[in-house]
C-alpha cells in the first residue's frame, strides 16, 4: 500500500511477480531535455556499483513519425476493445520507441528460450505535459517460468536519480503464455500507477500468435479500488466489478515514436 510521504518524496517499486512490490524512495525529478543523434551507439558504462552495465543508445534519422497504439480484443475478457479506455481520469500522452521494446526482446532471449521470465523497468521525462520513455533498466533478477523478481533496486534507482527520470511503467516477458496481465501482474501495476496515474505495464508474448505484446493499466477507479483493497498474495483470482467493467484494460495514451533516443541499462 501508499501510505507514506516525506516532501519532496516518493516511492518506486521493484517488480516481483509472486508478491506485491517491495518500496524504496524515489525523488520525483526536474525536467530534462534528451538530446537526438542519428546513429546507434553500444558501449560499456561505469558505473557506481561493482558489475559494469551495457548501455544502448538509439535514434533514427529525421522523418520517423509517431502512432498510436491500436489493440485487439483480449481473449482473457479483461481488457477493452479499441485503443479507448474505459478510464475517467484525463491522463498525460507517453511515448516511446518499439525498437526499446524490440531490444529488450533480443535481450531476453537467452531466458524465453529457457521458459524464464524476464523484467525491466521504463524511466521516462516530462516535457510539455508528454511523458517519453527513453530508458529501460534490467535489473539484477530472480526468474521462473511464471514469475521476475527485482533484486539489488538500489542499482534501479540510482540510475533514476542520476537522470532524473520518473517511474513510467514496467516491461516484462510472457515466455510461453499469451499475452495477458495475471494476478500478480496487476499487483506490480497498482504499485506502478498508485505513483503516477500515466505509468503502464508491457507484456511481451513472443509465442502469442494472436498478439505478441500488449500494453496495459489498471481501470480507474474500478481496477485500482479492487487491487486496493485485495491482500492475497501470488497467483489468485480477483473479485469482478459491479458495472461490469474490466480490472485492466488497453492504455489509450501511450504512442510509438520512431524519432525517440532510448538508452538501456542492462545490471544482469
Amino acid at each position: 500500500m501508499i501510505n507514506e510521504e516525506k516532501a519532496g518524496m516518493e516511492f518506486i517499486y521493484s517488480m516481483d511477480s509472486r508478491t506485491s512490490c517491495s518500496p524504496f524512495k524515489f525523488h520525483y525529478p526536474t525536467i530534462n531535455t534528451v538530446s537526438k543523434c542519428c546513429h546507434i551507439t553500444v558501449h560499456t558504462v561505469t558505473q557506481s556499483s561493482p558489475s559494469p552495465v551495457i548501455s544502448c543508445i538509439e535514434n533514427v534519422p529525421q522523418g520517423a513519425h509517431v502512432s498510436h497504439i491500436t489493440v485487439t480484443d483480449s481473449e482473457h475478457g479483461h481488457s477493452t476493445s479499441s485503443n479507448e479506455s474505459t478510464t475517467s481520469k484525463v491522463l498525460q500522452d507517453v511515448h516511446i520507441s518499439t525498437r526499446l521494446m524490440e531490444d529488450f526482446l533480443e535481450l531476453a532471449k537467452d531466458n524465453t528460450d529457457n521458459d524464464l521470465e524476464t523484467c525491466g523497468i521504463l524511466g521516462a521525462f516530462l516535457e510539455k505535459g508528454t511523458f517519453y520513455a527513453t530508458t529501460l533498466i534490467i535489473p539484477k533478477q530472480e526468474s521462473t517460468s511464471g514469475s521476475c523478481q527485482a533484486i539489488n533496486e538500489e542499482e534501479v534507482f540510482a540510475i533514476q536519480n542520476e537522470h532524473s527520470l520518473y517511474p513510467v511503467g514496467w516491461i516484462h516477458t510472457h515466455p510461453s503464455q499469451s499475452c495477458f496481465m495475471s494476478s500478480v501482474d496487476l499487483h506490480t501495476q497498482y504499485s506502478y500507477q498508485a505513483m503516477l496515474p500515466e505509468a503502464f505495464a508491457i507484456v511481451m508474448a513472443p509465442t502469442d500468435t494472436s498478439r505478441s505484446y500488449g500494453m496495459f493499466r489498471l481501470s480507474d477507479p474500478g481496477g485500482m479500488s479492487v487491487l486496493k483493497e485485495c491482500q492475497e498474495t501470488g497467483f489468485h483470482t480477483h473479485k469482478e466489478l459491479a458495472d461490469g467493467s474490466p480490472i485492466y484494460e488497453h492504455c489509450s495514451n501511450v504512442y510509438t515514436n520512431s524519432n525517440l533516443r532510448f538508452e538501456i541499462f542492462d545490471l544482469r
